[in-house]
Formats: C-alpha cells, sequence, structure tokens
C-alpha cells in the first residue's frame, strides 16, 4: 500500500494557500493578469482537497482559549444572516452572505490547520518571501513597460488597456514579505545571511514606494519594527527587543531623511506621492466612517442590516462604498450584537497571540504576526467583513492555541487467511 509523505502533503498545503492568500497581488501583475484561467479559483480547486487531507493525517489538539473566539465567529456569521432579514439591499446582501458563508468558514479552518502544522507553516512562510519579491519586480517592469497604471487618481490616462495595480493587495503582499524577511534577518547567526535578508527587508521598503498604497508602507514599517521586537520578546529576550525598536526605528528615521534631502529624485514613486500630496480627509473613508457612526446610532441596537450601509448612505447598491472598518461596518449594520461578536471574534483573536506569545515557539509566534499585522491592519481601514483574506488571518492567530501532532501508522496483525 502506497502511504501518504504527510510532510510533503502539508507543504503542498501550505504553498497552494499562499498562492490564494495573495491570489489578489498576483493577479495584479501584468503576468498574472494574463493568465486564461481565475488564479483564485485555480488555488482555491487546489488548497481546499489538500486542506482535508491535512485535517485527516494530524491529530489536532485546541487551547481553551480557542473557543471563544471561534464561538464568537460562529455566531457572528449566523447573526449577519438573522440582520439580513432587515436589510432594504436586494443586491449588496446575497453577494455579502455569500462570502461570509461559503469563504470566511473554510479560510479560517485553513489558517488555523496552516499555522498549527510546522510543515505547512514553513511553506507558507517560504511561499510568501518568493510572492513578495515576484510581485515588486512584476510592478517595477510594468512601470518600465508602460504596462501599469499606478494606485491612485487615474486622470489623464488615454490609454485603456493599461492594467491598474490593485495598490492595496501589493502592498499587502511585500509588507508580509518583508516582516517575514525581517525575521530571519534576527534569526541569522552569519553574516552574510544577515546582509543578505538586511538588503532583502531594504529591497521590500523600497518595492512599497511603488504602488501607491499608503496602508501598505505603514504596514512594512509597522511589521519590520514590531515583529523582530515580538519574536525577541517572545524568547524571554526583552532588551533584544527594545535594541532591535531602537535600531530600526533609527533606520526608518534615515531613510525618512534621505528621501526629504533628495526630493526631487522621488518622482514617479506614487506611495510617497499620495502621502504629500493629500492627507487622509482627501479620501473618503472620513466620510464613510462617519457616515457609519452616525446610521449606528441612528438603528440602535439592532442596525441597518446586512448590506443595507451603502443604500442608507446615498450610494445605492454599490458595495464598494462600505464603511472601511470592520468594527464601524459590524455596528452599522449588524448593530451592537454585531459590534460585540465582532469585537470578540478579532479581539480575542489578537488577545490569543499576545496571550500565548511567551508559550509557544518564538519563531512561529513571529512568522504568524508577521502575516496577521498588515491585513489586520487593513481590516481597520479597508475591505469589508466578505473579505476572504481577514478570516484568513485569523485562523493564522488562533492557531498559536493549536497543537497539531502526526497520526501514527498503526499496522494491524495479519489475518490467518492473509
Amino acid at each position: 500500500m502506497t502511504r501518504v509523505d504527510t510532510a510533503s502533503l502539508a507543504s503542498l498545503v501550505g504553498a497552494s494557500a499562499a498562492a490564494l492568500h495573495f491570489a489578489g497581488a498576483l493577479k495584479s501583475t501584468p503576468a498574472g493578469a494574463r493568465l486564461p484561467l481565475d488564479l483564485t479559483l485555480l488555488a482555491g480547486m487546489a488548497t481546499l482537497p489538500l486542506l482535508a487531507l491535512l485535517l485527516l493525517t494530524r491529530r489536532w489538539r485546541l487551547h481553551p482559549l480557542v473557543g471563544p473566539p471561534l464561538a464568537a465567529s460562529s455566531l457572528l456569521w449566523l447573526w449577519l444572516v438573522v440582520a439580513g432579514s432587515w436589510s432594504a439591499s436586494h443586491t449588496v446582501l446575497p453577494a455579502k452572505l455569500a462570502d461570509l458563508l461559503l469563504l470566511g468558514p473554510p479560510m479560517l479552518l485553513a489558517g488555523l490547520a496552516i499555522g498549527a502544522d510546522a510543515a505547512a507553516r514553513r511553506a507558507f512562510a517560504a511561499a510568501t518571501l518568493a510572492i513578495g519579491p515576484l510581485v515588486a519586480a512584476s510592478i517595477a517592469w510594468g512601470l518600465a513597460q508602460g504596462q501599469v497604471v499606478l494606485g491612485g487618481p487615474a486622470e489623464g490616462m488615454s490609454q485603456p488597456d493599461l492594467l491598474r495595480v490593485q495598490y492595496q493587495l501589493a502592498g499587502q503582499a511585500i509588507a508580509c514579505a518583508a516582516g517575514l524577511g525581517a525575521v530571519r534577518l534576527i534569526e541569522s547567526r552569519q553574516l552574510w545571511g544577515r546582509v543578505f535578508w538586511a538588503g532583502y527587508v531594504v529591497a521590500m521598503a523600497v518595492a512599497a514606494l511603488l504602488p501607491g498604497g499608503r496602508l501598505g508602507l505603514i504596514a512594512l514599517v509597522a511589521a519590520v519594527l514590531l515583529v523582530p521586537a515580538l519574536r525577541c520578546w517572545s524568547a524571554g529576550r526583552p532588551r533584544a527587543a527594545l535594541g532591535w525598536l531602537a535600531l530600526a526605528t533609527l533606520a526608518a528615521v534615515a531613510a525618512v531623511v534621505l528621501l526629504l534631502l533628495r526630493i526631487a529624485e522621488t518622482e514617479g514613486l506614487r506611495t510617497l506621492e499620495r502621502f504629500t500630496s493629500s492627507g487622509i480627509e482627501a479620501s473618503a473613508r472620513p466620510a464613510l466612517w462617519r457616515a457609519a457612526l452616525a446610521w449606528a446610532g441612528e438603528t440602535l441596537p439592532w442596525g441597518l442590516g446586512t448590506g443595507g450601509f451603502t443604500i442608507a448612505a446615498g450610494h445605492g447598491e454599490r458595495r464598494g462604498l462600505y464603511p472601511h472598518n470592520h468594527a464601524l461596518e459590524a455596528l452599522a449594520e449588524g448593530g451592537l450584537p454585531g459590534l460585540v461578536l465582532w469585537l470578540a471574534s478579532f479581539g480575542g483573536g489578537v488577545l490569543l497571540l499576545l496571550l500565548r506569545a511567551r508559550h509557544a515557539a518564538p519563531g512561529r509566534v513571529a512568522r504568524i504576526a508577521a502575516l496577521v499585522l498588515p491585513v489586520a491592519l487593513a481590516a481597520l481601514v479597508s475591505t469589508d467583513l466578505g473579505n476572504r483574506m481577514v478570516w484568513f488571518a485569523l485562523g493564522l492567530a488562533l492557531s498559536v492555541g493549536v497543537v497539531a501532532r502526526v497520526e501514527s501508522a498503526r499496522r494491524s496483525p495479519e489475518s490467518p487467511h492473509g
């Protein structure tokens, strides 16, 4: 009988899940845009059966602290279905519920399993370290060839066939890769390894200046500053954590000073242009946040109903004009029950990650934090509750409370009849 190599299986799950998680960024590149089939569908078709096999070949043990966030997530999905019964939406509602119910649970489960299994987690991190430079190089190549429209306003573009980079997704992929690279930097014992990973992080930082996503650059800086410090702290080295924070902060300040001194040479760095040309008030987010708070107050305690915000705010059935903050979205559409369940789900995930940081392996905690932090920041200023990346990141955060062990194969005694 042929036996399954469980380590290879886990590695395949991790690699395919990384392609699924960052499919939006990969599709934003010129090469990804020319694929004949949708990358998300292909990666999903590969990941789900492999994930099922991984679940069957492991023994799973959950810490008691994992239970409350998992229960809250399930109740949140159920409550948003119930809240849809008084929503005024007929277009956004079914699309949003389909994403929540069909993508949310399997992505959360995938995050739990991949974060808990060592081989799957290593493959996922390795694939992310490759995807970051791939996305960055593709954007740079597209810019050189005139085939990419950067983030931000696209007025004056005369070529309708130019590819518009989904700069937020590209920025998230680059930020996750930079955070993982910073972890590898402090883990390296050889000088050449430190030099390589330091160059890797710097290259990702430069790449984050290209797409135009301000959040991507902020997430990269936060990941590079905080994740290695968390790695040192979880290993019981608080002074090393403070030393890294000081060193990385000085490097960031020096980089900002250098850019300001050579401001004339930064033309074309769309991210910097968006920071300097317009503040937060120039975007639609503050208006959406104020509207979400106002409608939440008017419809307490039950909210507008799932998918009902855009209609109430006067935007019609336009899903893209959601509140751009998960907590406000849960409050405005799900009322007080929605907000409480959201806080118990996602707040519980963050709390579990911090509480278990001194008990789980430091490298595991740091890698999960590097993958979770950029997505968590996006949940505060972008994406809606139907975004699959957020549910996967929640699963990763909760996975620090899960232990996966390989099922031992037991040979049964042979029958006397053969």
